[in-house]
């Protein structure tokens, strides 16, 4: 059980306060409501531009970095699809530091053009490096594309095409930072050897005179029922063949969502997993193979990943899979159910040993409406049944509702 308290601003930012006084650290944690599905379609990868912007230096503060590196912290940020995070741990009688800094960038941002070019060089050569020229480093540029027609989630973070971030102008980039980067479209967290009244005096004192900006409007698209089945065929000059297979389930908060997570724990989250041990150690149709969810707070996938042997072809090795999923809508006992639930629960309870990952979660819970939900995890995995994993697997793991790129050596 994570104890935390919770204020509000009057400018809307909302802060959570996670009090440890067994650490000699403090984490600052705030989350930023906006992630790649708040783009517009010829605008893409601003999210993550503005990931790396965002240590860019701030109107008072030209060195984000120099500054927090005397008083012993360590920053970081990641992007995904539905939020960006920024974060810093200190030691914490240094804590007002991180609290200068993150107020300043939000509330006046540097917007010098040699910023804005040394980052977009930055991003262009990172799209180049981890998605262009690494093998299968393109598989979800094509993915998304053929899973999502409708919704956002049909680009990556990085975005649709390394264009949109070379194109880029200045006022592009003011208009996208004014939408959203706003302390009413933000959560702070702030955890470790702090305490409440001292939070709230720190919290008001340099983010209370941010003025509160104008809510975006997020009305995205559905993605409709898909009722046909889509292939996609990709040559690449990788090692082996690859196959990519997903199907759409429902949103992150969706009664059906643990259900569905331990459905793919129980196909393909490690050696024990049942692709592994069947289609990889005992048939080697697979050199590897794995299945997940991507927890999307909208509509996601389920996806099964796999690299071929060089003897077998795409369809035995889809087939396998179908084969498998067969096997488990039609047996799966409360011995092997009682087991990924165990293993899920101490995943759980392993991410919450170290503050930095107690803030982090405690953020995306808030922004997901319920602050509490991390508490309740443990209880919510627990309650799911066998039968309840089985129905899951019969409901959205059908071949009208699955795209395939089969991603071939050449």
């Amino acid at each position: 059980m994570i104890d935390y308290k919770h204020f509000e601003l009057k400018n809307g930012l909302r802060v959570y306060v996670h009090e440890d006084k067994t650490t000699p650290l403090a984490a600052v944690n705030i989350l930023y409501n906006v992630g790649s599905r708040d783009e517009s379609p010829d605008k893409t990868g601003f999210a993550h531009l503005f990931e790396h912007l965002m240590f860019g230096g701030s109107t008072n503060i030209p060195s984000y970095d120099t500054p927090l590196q005397m008083v012993g912290g360590e920053n970081n940020a990641f992007t995904s699809p539905d939020i960006t995070n920024y974060y810093i741990t200190l030691p914490s009688q240094n804590i007002e530091t991180a609290f200068w800094l993150e107020s300043d960038r939000m509330m006046g941002l540097s917007f010098e053009p040699k910023v804005l070019e040394v980052q977009r060089k930055v991003v262009i050569e990172e799209f180049k490096q981890r998605y262009l020229n690494q093998p299968y480093g393109d598989a979800w540029l094509k993915l998304r594309p053929l899973a999502y027609k409708t919704h956002p989630y049909q680009w990556a973070t990085i975005g649709k095409n390394i264009s949109h971030i070379e194109e880029a102008t200045m006022d592009d980039v003011k208009n996208f930072f004014y939408k959203h980067y706003l302390p009413n479209n933000a959560i702070m967290v702030v955890g470790g050897n702090v305490s409440l009244p001292q939070i709230e005096q720190l919290s008001e004192k340099w983010f209370g005179p941010i003025a509160r900006g104008n809510q975006p409007l997020r009305n995205l698209p559905v993605e409709p029922l898909q009722l046909q089945k889509r292939i996609l065929k990709y040559h690449a000059k990788v090692p082996l063949n690859a196959i990519y297979k997903t199907w759409h389930i429902p949103a992150r908060m969706s009664e059906n969502y643990y259900a569905i997570d331990l459905l793919s724990d129980i196909l393909g989250r490690g050696q024990s997993s049942r692709l592994y041990q069947s289609l990889v150690k005992e048939k080697k149709i697979f050199n590897s193979v794995n299945s997940y969810i991507t927890g999307s707070i909208d509509a996601g996938l389920f996806v099964v990943e796999g690299k071929l042997n060089n003897q077998f072809s795409f369809d035995q090795a889809e087939n396998a899979i179908n084969e498998e999923i067969n096997l488990l809508m039609n047996n799966l006992n409360e011995e092997e159910t009682q087991k990924v639930k165990n293993q899920a629960e101490s995943m759980h309870a392993l991410s919450e040993m170290e503050l930095l990952h107690r803030c982090m979660n405690l953020a995306f819970s808030a922004n997901l409406g319920d602050a509490d939900l991390m508490n309740k995890e443990s209880a919510l995995i627990q309650k799911v049944t066998s039968n309840q994993i089985i129905n899951a697997a019969k409901q959205y793991l059908q071949e009208p509702n699955s795209s395939v790129l089969y991603y071939e050596k050449g």
